[in-house]
């Protein structure tokens, strides 16, 4: 019996990266989503890959930021599937690599329970390139879900996790139901089940 449900956020509840996204408004698609695909797959040590991405972005406008975030695309099947979860009493998080400046706007669309992710720092509206929070490491999501299942007091085998790329390993390693996403073959691997359609409601015949 699944009692939490742990999703990653780019490229799982919402199609696309954050950080793309925010480097290709801003002028630096090019070399930033180079960095993530890297990233991603597990080529680049993960805290060193997201500040040499963030920084790319020093001297954007964060109000730009902000309107960009609220209008960041979600994943087919999303609310459908956070609904379904939650109508079964199953706690909804969500860790994320990215910013909380998307992830809390996700979740006033969608209505997870709890996010946990980092910030992007501004100084006078305007981004330095600096990041910091509560997800910066590879192993970052793995510590999180060990210390969120002894506050709840749960076991691994009531815990799932849904995610797409390789800093989503540490977070399998604590699980008992681990959902590849659309994901990286390094998340295959490691996974239960692999979902390769961009649609999350099929995860409803998983987690029943």
């Amino acid at each position: 019996m699944i009692k939490l449900c742990v999703f990653d956020f780019d490229s799982t509840l919402m199609d696309g990266e954050s950080i793309d996204i925010l480097a290709s408004a801003y002028g630096v698609g090019s070399a930033v989503s180079k960095i993530t695909s890297a990233a991603m797959n597990g080529d680049l040590d993960f805290f060193e890959s997201l500040n040499k991405r963030v920084s790319f972005l020093s001297g954007m406008s964060y109000e730009k930021v902000l309107e960009l975030c609220k209008n960041f695309p979600l994943m087919n099947g999303a609310k459908e599937l956070i609904s379904y979860l939650k109508a079964k009493n199953i706690i909804v998080a969500v860790f994320s690599g990215g910013f909380h400046e998307g992830v809390d706007e996700a979740q006033k669309k969608l209505n997870f329970d709890i996010a946990f992710a980092n910030y992007l720092h501004q100084k006078n509206g305007i981004l330095s390139g600096l990041v910091g929070g509560e997800m910066m490491f590879s192993n970052s999501k793995g510590i999180m879900l060990k210390r969120l299942k002894e506050l709840l007091k749960l076991k691994d085998d009531e815990v799932a996790c849904v995610g797409d790329g390789a800093n989503d390993l540490s977070m399998f390693k604590e699980s008992g139901l681990n959902i590849a996403f659309c994901a990286k073959e390094i998340l295959k691997q490691n996974a239960n089940f692999c979902v390769d359609e961009k649609d999350l409601s099929k995860i409803k015949d998983i987690i029943k």
